[in-house]
């Protein structure tokens, strides 16, 4: 079962009403690697400095003139938590808290099947004739655990620019690193030819972090993913699907993310933000 809630809605000003673009936020992990500063108390909402991790994305995201309404899906355990942060904040869009209905980690439905209940109300997805028109919106998706020293208003007019799906990446010069993501083919449009997830023998140095902007004329391949083979524990699993099906486009970050996965790294994060 799945639970749904608005908690926090400002009213829209100076947006295009004919176009849509949602961004959904994926933040139903357990961050167990964190523990115990997340054994009861949601990652994205740890302080660096005076802000929490998503607020330092959502202060970008939200002066996005393209974007709508943010969606953040997390589980059942925290989504009080979220409700309670959401209702503090004043973003210009809207923040919408979808609860997944998990309580633990192991019971936890996967990125993929997150991302599902958000664009169709389906953990499982649906066919595509089952598609409701007030579903098809373009969506960025974005890990609720990174703090980014650059907009995103970039990989937005990318999106435009392409008219494709487009997806993230970035040099990585460390065979250990790109063992431990997604790796990228292009050719030189920047086409996204290939795409591995984990790989012994990388075909690139272009890895792929969990940044996505997905076209809603790829909807139907979205929504269908997960009957025709599509694993749903990591988000670059969905990605690597389309990419089998559908044109997609990288594009390079054009500065640093800082993955906040461990209390290493999120100590690190302290001393390199506060």
């Amino acid at each position: 079962m799945s639970y749904i809630s608005v908690t926090h809605v400002l009213e829209l000003t100076s947006f295009d009403k004919n176009y849509c673009m949602k961004n959904i936020v994926i933040a139903a992990g357990y961050a167990t690697r964190l523990y115990p500063l997340t054994k009861n108390f949601p990652k994205p909402l740890l302080k660096v400095g005076e802000k929490s991790i998503l607020e330092r994305l959502l202060n970008d995201v939200d002066r996005i003139e393209e974007i709508t309404e943010h969606i953040i899906v997390t589980n059942h355990k925290f989504s009080s938590i979220f409700s309670e942060w959401a209702a503090k904040m004043s973003f210009a869009k809207p923040v919408r808290i979808i609860d997944d209905g998990t309580e633990t980690n192991e019971t936890r439905l996967g990125a993929v099947r997150d991302l599902l209940l958000a664009v169709t109300g389906n953990m499982n997805g649906c066919k595509s004739k089952d598609l409701k028109s007030d579903s098809l919106d373009d969506y960025m998706v974005l890990a609720a655990d990174n703090i980014l020293d650059f907009s995103l208003q970039g990989f937005v007019d990318y999106f435009k620019e392409k008219n494709s799906s487009v997806i993230m990446c970035h040099h990585e010069s460390e065979m250990k690193k790109l063992q431990r993501t997604g790796v990228i083919a292009v050719d030189d449009q920047m086409r996204v030819l290939e795409m591995q997830e984990k790989p012994l023998v990388p075909v690139s140095n272009w890895a792929v972090p969990p940044f996505y902007i997905y076209k809603k004329e790829d909807l139907p391949l979205i929504c269908e993913s997960v009957f025709n083979g599509c694993a749903f524990d990591a988000p670059g699993n969905l990605a690597h699907y389309l990419v089998e099906h559908t044109v997609v486009h990288a594009w390079p970050m054009p500065g640093k993310r800082f993955d906040i996965g461990s209390l290493d790294s999120y100590e690190e994060a302290q001393r390199l933000f506060s």
